[in-house]
């Protein structure tokens, strides 16, 4: 018994101590083969490759005679998932990195773009060339020096490029008909980063260079559009943009809680619409200032028009009045509507007036279908759940309540600008002009709708069904005092 129970520990002793030797031995080589530099063209050891915070990609789209050539450029770390052979301390091996860059180019940029020539989709590219440039390189900067690039002698091969430094050049081409078709492109290249910028210029035979510039993914775009292809575009857009918009959905709200009736409801409405689309078009012309400060100053002001309009609500709503209250926010809302165009007009083509038109349309499908839900739904909650002044009280409190800290909120950040006096020169004169031009079709808008509107507003305080704020001085239906 004794001799066994000595000879087991010994056992167990003589097995780690070998357990150890080995794992000795296996480190030893591994950190033998980390020194010596690997040039055979082998992948190093994968690992796990994370999605770049900042992508920027670059290209050009020209059509020449029976093919369009699509020239792109971007960074080889947004390239995930493929290894490409590496040396030293994370070096490119550019001997052997070519079957890699194109196997990159398929994957992750040939895969991700659609082309379409008329409406009709393209066949799938060719992979005409790639190659690996310098993050100094210049070469995108113009059409001719991009493509000159990829028929220019290669990087050095002992040149120590890291390869997350590297950019991806290709040259793809596209069978097509005719180089006088309109084309259409979709690309897909938001998967390449978190925030992915691409520059396209578009270069069509014998026509200036247009260029395109947006973040993430558009959809399709139409590179040369047609006037109603541009047109159903914008309708789009300003139909999802003023649902997106919650402060301006509020601001509505606000309008609609008070005013239920077809007569309280159309010219307050419609006065809205008329006041942001003269001031949206005033702005897409350039008379908007474009000072820092300005679009700060617009999102507090719009704030603004939110917490003014419940109070009113709430102390008592001038119906007859309304109306003129709306156009005065509308102005500054038509301003807030053109920072979110300014960045789309670039795909309206040759058609700028259609398209604004059309955003204003899409904008005010999009207001009547918000005002056809939240006037039934302010109509049951009235009759149903709390009565209408009460509701009215605490309904228009909560939307002051947030207009309240966004104003407060966007107020801060107006005030970290600093205003500065503009020079008093000729392009000083030339912006006041500008503004009083605008001026005078305010007024004259003003005007002319003041008459018809006025009418309505005082046939809706009239008859029906008296707004909240003037319950209190209506009595048996008859007309308040």
């Amino acid at each position: 018994m004794k001799s066994g129970n000595t000879r087991r520990p010994t056992r167990r002793t003589a097995t780690l101590m070998g357990c150890v030797l080995a794992l000795y031995g296996l480190t030893s080589l591994a950190g033998a083969a980390r020194a010596a530099p690997d040039r055979t063209g082998e992948a190093v050891a994968a690992v796990p490759h994370e999605i770049p915070a900042d992508v920027t990609v670059q290209a050009f789209v020209t059509p020449e005679g029976s093919r369009l050539r699509f020239l792109v450029r971007a960074p080889l770390e947004a390239m995930r998932d493929i290894e490409f052979p590496q040396y030293g301390l994370g070096y490119l091996d550019l001997e052997a990195a070519d079957p890699f860059l194109r196997d990159a180019a398929q994957l992750w940029l040939a895969d991700y773009v659609t082309f379409y020539e008329e409406d009709r989709r393209l066949a799938a590219p060719r992979i005409v060339a790639t190659r690996v440039s310098l993050p100094s390189d210049r070469s995108f900067a113009s059409y001719e020096t991009a493509l000159a690039h990829f028929d220019a002698p290669p990087l050095d091969p002992g040149l120590q490029l890291p390869w997350r430094q590297a950019l991806l050049d290709v040259l793809l081409e596209y069978d097509i008909e005719s180089d006088e078709s309109r084309f259409s492109i979709d690309p897909g290249f938001a998967h390449l980063g978190l925030r992915t910028v691409t520059v396209l210029r578009l270069r069509p035979p014998d026509r200036p260079e247009r260029a395109f510039q947006y973040v993430g993914d558009p959809g399709l775009v139409r590179l040369d559009p047609r006037w109603h292809q541009a047109a159903l575009r914008f309708v789009s857009l300003g139909f999802t943009h003023i649902l997106d918009g919650i402060d301006h959905l509020l601001f509505l709200l606000c309008l609609v809680i008070p005013l239920r009736t077809l007569w309280g409801l159309v010219p307050v409405i419609t006065s809205f619409t008329i006041a942001h689309s003269i001031t949206l078009i005033a702005s897409a012309f350039g008379i908007a200032p474009r000072a820092l400060w300005f679009p700060p100053l617009i999102e507090t002001l719009i704030a603004l028009s939110i917490v003014y309009m419940a109070l009113e609500n709430i102390v008592g709503a001038k119906p007859r009045k309304r109306w003129l209250l709306a156009f005065g926010f509308g102005l500054v809302h038509g301003f807030g509507f053109s920072f979110a165009l300014s960045e789309s007009l670039q795909f309206a083509g040759g058609h700028l007036l259609a398209s604004l038109l059309a955003f204003n349309v899409g904008v005010e499908l999009g207001q009547l279908v918000v005002v056809a839900v939240a006037v039934p739904v302010v109509e049951v909650l009235f009759r149903k759940v709390v009565a209408e002044r009460m509701g009215t009280i605490i309904g228009s409190a909560l939307l002051a309540h947030t207009g309240w800290h966004w104003m407060t909120d966007r107020g801060s950040d107006l005030l970290a600008y600093r205003f500065t006096w503009p020079a008093f020169d000729g392009a000083l004169g030339a912006a006041l002009m500008r503004w009083g031009a605008l001026a005078v079709i305010v007024v004259g808008a003003a005007w002319a709708i003041s008459g018809p509107f006025g009418k309505l507003a005082a046939r809706a305080t009239g008859g029906g069904k008296a707004p909240a704020g003037a319950a209190a001085r209506a009595t048996d239906g008859r007309r308040p005092t």
